[in-house]
């Protein structure tokens, strides 16, 4: 990795939760790369070159990354911080039609109600997806709210930060920069 590769984390955020765990990740990971976060909504459709480590992240609906309906009912439950027109689900798809997967490497990660035996995940959703469209990826996670809309549970912004630390040490395969 040059002093030039950088990662860029997409984020999708309903209430809020997501956007504060993205800039959480985004936290950890400045200890290795210069990082960017970008709300979906604002996100290019292709992956600029200077980018090594892509993360792309959202909330869970419906067991897996939310559809425009999702994102309605979602907005009868609270005030949303992202439009509903566009999730990670609309982005992946318009990347998917622009970009290629270079040498990005790529990590995906959620925010869910944490309930036993769950099936199905946004990150899990968006990883199969990136997959397929030839990217390497490199890690998955998901941090819980403990309803719907939030809270985050106790710890999860502290876990977000490890997490990105370590996925900035796995994209360098380096000691910290700063």
């Amino acid at each position: 990795m040059s002093e030039k590769d950088r990662a860029l984390i997409v984020y999708e955020s309903m209430f809020g939760n997501t956007e504060r765990i993205a800039q959480a990740i985004g936290d950890g990971l400045r200890s290795y790369l210069k990082t960017e976060l970008v709300p979906v909504d604002q996100a290019l459709d292709v992956v600029p070159d200077d980018v090594r480590l892509l993360v792309v992240g959202g909330p869970t609906h419906a067991f897996s990354m939310s559809r425009p309906s999702t994102r309605q009912e979602a907005g009868k439950q609270g005030e949303l911080v992202t439009p509903v027109e566009l999730g990670i689900r609309e982005w992946l798809a318009a990347l998917k039609a622009t970009a290629g997967p270079k040498r990005v490497q790529v990590a995906t990660f959620d925010t869910r109600v944490k309930v036993r035996m769950l099936p199905g995940s946004a990150a899990r959703s968006a990883a199969k997806l990136l997959r397929r469209m030839g990217y390497r990826l490199s890690d998955s996670g998901s941090f819980f709210v403990d309803d719907t809309t939030g809270p985050l549970r106790d710890d999860e912004l502290e876990r977000a930060r490890r997490w990105g630390e370590e996925l900035g040490r796995k994209a360098t395969g380096a000691a910290k920069v700063a």
